[in-house]
């Protein structure tokens, strides 16, 4: 009886070397701890440069903003025309090399090339012709009617 308690309940020994084979077989390799120990030490060195950083911008802000305000008429004025002069001269850059583009692709049109979108060009091309040589022919065959509806309600035109 005494050997069947034995053998049903775990020694404790035997439970606590389980558990440290299953820790031992999760345990991170040397790499994997040199990875986080590297995470860990860059992330608390950029912690400390962001906390330096916004530290010299917010005192900064208080020492100079006595100096910014007596010389906004001046930076204002300046920073508007800046932006103003900036956003032609980029805007007129885009326009430029649109133009380009366009021009460019209208020369290999005409020269036969068929640059990408030609055969749309095509399409539209024909359809608008037909649509116009509809139009046309409807005109001429309902123009006749028209003129003579007009004639009976006005006999005298």
């Amino acid at each position: 009886m005494a050997d069947r308690q034995n053998q049903t309940r775990p020694n404790s020994t035997t439970t606590a070397s389980s558990f440290l084979r299953r820790l031992h077989e999760h345990a991170p390799h040397s790499t994997q701890l040199m990875g986080f120990l590297t995470l860990i030490v860059s992330g608390a060195i950029l912690l400390l440069l962001t906390g330096a950083t916004v530290t010299v911008t917010l005192l900064g802000i208080i020492f100079f903003s006595p100096l910014i305000i007596l010389s906004s008429p001046i930076w204002v004025p300046i920073g508007g025309f800046l932006f103003v002069i900036t956003a032609g001269f980029l805007s007129l850059c885009g326009f430029g090399v649109a133009a380009a583009a366009v021009a460019s692709w209208i020369y290999r049109y005409y020269r036969g090339l068929h640059p990408l979108g030609s055969d749309r060009v095509d399409y539209a091309r024909s359809r608008i012709y037909d649509t116009a040589s509809h139009v046309k022919d409807y005109a001429r065959e309902y123009g006749g009617y028209l003129q003579t509806r007009a004639k009976d309600a006005a006999p005298g035109a």
